[in-house]
């Protein structure tokens, strides 16, 4: 099959619908799992075939002081207080900082524009309700995002960035070996809000890829302390991130204006193993000992390691 084929043959699928996605329909799984190969070749096609235009995103569209911080951090572990600096806990638990370079979300959000044009299938998650604009972004998931350099970049997000942090700020070291993610995308008429939950993550990292000049109004993030009982209601800047423990409950508002698009990930232990009974329990379990690893007993250079355990297929949608 030529390469002009493989695009021409994916393009021409049709979509299980969007009832059948809600319902979890076995034909819908059917439909991705027997298109995988044919998907995932359309995506290197589709980059070979767009390589003189299309952008190849990298760790350069990050906020340049959080991109350092990691950079040294990386070279010297010992230096990782200068990434929690960048961090401010706005509820217990739940820390904001700016993750990409707003100057440089045009740049990224015209890449993901041409992944939207492709016309190449994708999948919409479908965790509690279905985000009929997002994507998946993992390879676990059915119907992701499998542009080689889209991939690349996801994977660094993840390994570099992510992991670290989550274990520096939120002490998830042992449940934190697999990945998750998913774009979304609230908008006045569709998918306006999303009911109080948690998530089936050890961390969530949750981005907002507004432009500067992409207003909205409502849409604000309501964060629960369980402890106090009280709620701390935010609202996502452009380019802004929140990263928070799975188990911290949250809730958004209905969007009344605009529109806010967000990448969300998550990390999580093997075969979706998440720490239970609240922070106290996160860390992983050292047989040997029988007592729990926390990252208060181990090393900074042990939290700047990427794990070596393989990748599994659990998903949580």
């Amino acid at each position: 099959m030529t390469n002009k084929n493989i695009l021409e043959e994916a393009r021409a699928l049709t979509l299980p619908s969007r009832e059948a996605s809600l319902n979890r329909e076995a034909s819908v799984s059917h439909f991705w799992n027997s298109n995988r190969d044919l998907l995932e070749e359309a995506w290197t096609e589709w980059e070979i075939e767009n390589k003189d235009n299309l952008l190849v995103p990298d760790e350069t569209l990050l906020d340049p002081r959080l991109q350092k911080a990691i950079k040294d951090a990386w070279e010297n572990p010992e230096k990782e207080n200068a990434v929690a600096d960048l961090w401010e806990e706005i509820s217990p638990g739940v820390y904001s900082a700016q993750f990409f370079n707003p100057e440089r979300l045009v740049d990224f959000r015209k890449y993901l524009e041409a992944v939207v044009n492709s016309q190449i299938p994708k999948r919409a998650p479908h965790g509690i309700q279905l985000n009929r604009y997002g994507i998946m972004l993992d390879p676990r998931s059915e119907g992701y995002l499998a542009a080689p350099n889209f991939q690349a970049f996801y994977n660094d997000i993840m390994d570099r960035y992510m992991r670290p942090i989550a274990r520096l700020l939120l002490d998830t070291y042992g449940y934190d070996n697999q990945t998750f993610g998913f774009s979304i995308q609230y908008n006045p008429d569709k998918d306006k809000d999303l009911n109080g939950h948690t998530d089936a993550s050890a961390a969530t990292l949750n981005i907002n890829i507004n432009l500067p000049d992409e207003a909205f109004t409502g849409s604000q993030v309501d964060f629960y302390d369980k402890t106090t009982g009280k709620t701390v209601q935010t609202t996502f800047e452009s380019g802004q991130a929140i990263i928070h423990r799975g188990d911290v409950a949250h809730a958004t508002h209905p969007i009344i204006s605009g529109q806010r698009s967000n990448l969300v990930v998550w990390l999580y232990g093997d075969r979706m193993q998440i720490p239970r009974g609240g922070a106290s329990s996160y860390g992983s379990v050292d047989n040997s000992e029988s007592k729990v690893v926390t990252s208060q007993s181990i090393s900074a250079r042990e939290r700047w390691t990427v794990p070596k355990s393989p990748k599994d297929t659990f998903a949580p949608f």
